[in-house]
């Protein structure tokens, strides 16, 4: 979230094995500074300690009648640039899925970056980075890699948009074929109408492999320095992602 603010072995078993690394390694991702499901611009400042704790509930069983269990992220990213219009930051994280992935639980990611304004007057927000960096090849070295950019106007709320590449062993639809790229599309706005404390986002990760899902989610800053956001995803595709998912995201900093 925003807080400066991711069956059946023959060639139809394997792509059925294949979905279901890719659907725990894809919920169970290392995360950057994000909206609601994918990477925004925001970077840690300097110095600054952030702790997340995430977790996805299935909304219902999958079609065999099996419920999958909660997906559990935590760690912790910082700030490691001293510099205003240069930014960036690493982190990782540890998964537990309930899966044979939980084996290999640690994530690692980072990202770099330059804030509106800073380049030239309306110059958007620039960032760089990857995320979902696995240490187990091919089981959960998801590996993706991105650009987004974002600018903020009056009234209607910061949009951003992106593109991200990763692992097309691991990244592939219900039929196994590569689908490991695709768009990155968000909106965020503070709801100071109501609450300064308030902040609202949609977004959108365009792949039908485990990471391609559409999300919305609110969230509410109960102190100075820590929120919590609840939000739904909706999967693009079931058969490599699950049903969907109910998310609740804790935040905070230090110091």
């Amino acid at each position: 979230m925003r807080f400066v603010r991711p069956l059946l072995c023959a060639t139809g078993i394997a792509t059925a094995c294949t979905a279901i690394l890719t659907t725990f390694a894809g919920i169970a991702g290392a995360t950057p500074s994000t909206q609601v499901w994918i990477p925004s611009t925001d970077i840690q400042p300097f110095k600054t300690l952030h702790f997340n704790f995430d977790t996805y509930i299935r909304t219902k069983s999958e079609k065999d009648g099996e419920k999958l269990p909660p997906v559990v992220v935590l760690g912790p990213t910082v700030g490691i640039l001293p510099y205003q219009k240069i930014q960036a930051e690493v982190g990782f994280d540890l998964i537990h899925a309930g899966t044979d992935a939980d084996d290999y639980p640690l994530y690692f990611h980072g990202k770099v970056g330059t804030p509106e304004d800073s380049l030239f007057r309306y110059s958007p927000s620039v960032a760089f980075g990857g995320y979902n960096f696995g240490t187990k090849s091919d089981v959960t070295d998801q590996n993706v890699v991105y650009g987004v950019v974002a600018r903020t106007f009056p009234a209607i709320g910061r949009l951003s948009a992106g593109y991200f590449a990763g692992n097309n062993k691991l990244l592939v639809d219900a039929n196994g074929n590569e689908d490991e790229q695709g768009l990155l599309l968000s909106w965020d706005r503070t709801l100071t109408e109501i609450s300064d404390r308030l902040w609202a986002a949609v977004d959108y990760q365009g792949t039908d492999s485990a990471l391609g899902a559409l999300s919305f989610g609110i969230s509410c800053a109960f102190a100075k320095n820590a929120s919590i956001l609840f939000g739904y995803d909706i999967y693009h595709e079931k058969k490599t992602a699950g049903e969907n998912t109910f998310t609740v995201q804790v935040d905070f900093n230090l110091p």
